[in-house]
């Protein structure tokens, strides 16, 4: 049965983490820690469990802070104070898209420029067949795009289907994730090739994907 961990400080989230790293189904860190910051944290639990969902908090204002925590892999922010039914919120809309897809319902496998992509494992594989490293808000967008190949699909349309929630008129988080994933995929951030922001209407997916079942 999964159970709840709570941790007060830096150290004791990381003893509490090893012990119960294969349990965890999601991390909230703060910003604010008094013997380390969530930052290193952050990062700390991508390198362990790059697939792992983290949610951060934040007392700050600034969005740099909240760009700085999604550019280390966090896949979503809340700001501080919070209402709590908002944190849950957020937080069902995030072990919903990371659910098990239904290998009857649709093709598990979706493939693209060599790439790879299992619904149902959530993982992606290179055409050398080496396994990319993806977090959870990754896959998710990347899985968005693949299932939409050739359409435009407008910033507010991807933040409601990735996160859950409305695309504030200042927020940076989306480009943010697309730039990532842009890595990700060696896709070259001046002139991509497969995610290609379309001006003032998004971004669109812009080769050509197959889907399988085997």
């Amino acid at each position: 049965m999964k159970q709840r961990q709570l941790a007060h400080d830096g150290a004791s989230f990381r003893n509490e983490f090893e012990r119960y790293r294969d349990d965890l189904t999601l991390v909230i860190l703060d910003v604010m820690l008094p013997d380390t910051d969530g930052f290193a944290l952050c990062q700390m639990v991508r390198q362990r469990a790059p697939m792992l969902p983290i949610i951060m908090l934040t007392a700050s204002s600034d969005d740099t802070e909240r760009i700085v925590g999604l550019e280390l892999g966090a896949d979503d922010y809340i700001g501080k104070p919070y209402n709590p039914r908002e944190l849950l919120a957020r937080i069902k809309a995030i072990h919903r898209r990371s659910g098990l897809v239904d290998a009857n319902a649709a093709p598990r496998y979706l493939r693209f420029a060599g790439f790879c992509l299992d619904r149902v494992e959530r993982t992606l594989t290179a055409a050398d067949r080496a396994r990319v490293t993806l977090t959870a808000m990754d896959f998710d967008l990347l899985r968005i795009f693949a299932e939409h190949a050739g359409e435009v699909l407008d910033r507010s349309r991807l933040m409601e289907q990735t996160r859950g929630r409305d695309l504030g008129p200042m927020d940076r988080s989306l480009d943010v994730q697309i730039s990532r994933l842009r890595q990700r995929l060696g896709d070259d951030g001046k002139q991509p090739a497969l995610i290609k922001t379309v001006r003032s209407s998004g971004y669109v997916f812009s080769v050509e994907v197959s889907a399988s079942h085997d």
